[in-house]
């Protein structure tokens, strides 16, 4: 099984926007448990039936959670 790790790029209240570090997939959610739904979804619609030989990881990034986290682009397409 493969595996896909989606970088958290900025954590705000309610809001949490995450890309993937090997696809050109961009999500976001309020919360972590819907992050990972959101990602799951986006491989879905990127690869098709391939999605299920994906592992989905998400990262907050290394060392402490304020220190890694980026301002985040703007989106190629809005989140919804």
């Amino acid at each position: 099984m493969r595996e896909i790790v989606f970088q958290i790029l900025a954590e705000r209240p309610g809001q949490l926007n995450a890309q993937a570090d090997s696809l050109p997939i961009q999500i976001c959610a309020p919360t972590l448990e819907e992050l990972h739904h959101e990602a799951r979804e986006a491989l879905i619609d990127h690869l098709g039936p391939a999605h299920s030989t994906y592992r989905v990881r998400i990262r907050r990034g290394l060392g402490s959670a304020g220190s890694a986290i980026r301002p985040v682009r703007r989106p190629a397409t809005p989140c919804r």
